[in-house]
């Protein structure tokens, strides 16, 4: 077994994580990339914007290295949750470019600095808004992985996509029979399973 660089290894699951979340943004339209999937308002979209503003600011401003970039939905004032969607008039070429761009900062300050650097969270209470580089950079992962499987949910549901990245769709192989025969059998399972159902087909 070699021996483990850990900043790499932090770099490759955060960039591994960023390209599933805009690849599943790819070939959609505007409506579908943009709409609502949930009832608390989940879109593919919005994730995007939202995992951004995150970049820029845990790996940005926390380490005193603010990116300039204008973030409007982010200032005192401004609407709840508008970090999760993105308005008729913020094109997705938009959003993709400003989370690249956002990437690109991040990555410097990854570069720039030991993982031992500690940095303030401006939005955490005073009394506990002390965090490392690495734990800032792990924090991040652990956010942009977790959006990412809820975007693969979302586009599975709009089309059947499905997958890991371009390269890797990380699903066994079946055709789509095989697949709705899984299905079916985890449906009757899961009402075996349970007595209220058992017996029963909506």
């Amino acid at each position: 077994m070699t021996e483990s660089d850990p900043r790499a290894d932090l770099h490759l699951y955060l960039q591994s994580a960023r390209d599933a979340l805009l690849w599943k943004i790819e070939g959609l339209s505007e409506y579908d990339a943009r709409r609502p999937h949930t009832p608390t308002g989940t879109n593919l979209l919005g994730m995007v914007k939202h995992a951004a503003g995150v970049e820029l600011g845990y790996l940005g401003d926390t380490f005193d290295r603010p990116s300039g970039e204008p973030l409007p939905w982010l200032d005192d004032g401004a609407e709840p949750n508008g970090d999760m969607w993105a308005t008729a008039d913020e094109s997705r070429e938009h959003i993709v470019d400003l989370y690249r761009r956002a990437w690109a900062h991040a990555d410097a300050t990854i570069d720039a600095l030991p993982l031992d650097t500690v940095g303030t969270v401006p939005w955490w209470p005073s009394h506990d808004n002390k965090v490392t580089l690495h734990h800032a950079v792990v924090r991040v992962i652990a956010d942009t992985q977790r959006h990412a499987g809820h975007a693969d949910i979302i586009r599975e549901l709009i089309d059947g996509a499905v997958g890991m990245n371009k390269g890797n769709n990380s699903m066994p192989p079946g055709h789509p029979s095989w697949w709705e025969d899984y299905r079916d059998r985890l449906e009757r399972v899961a009402r075996e399973a349970d007595p209220d159902t058992s017996g029963s087909r909506d």
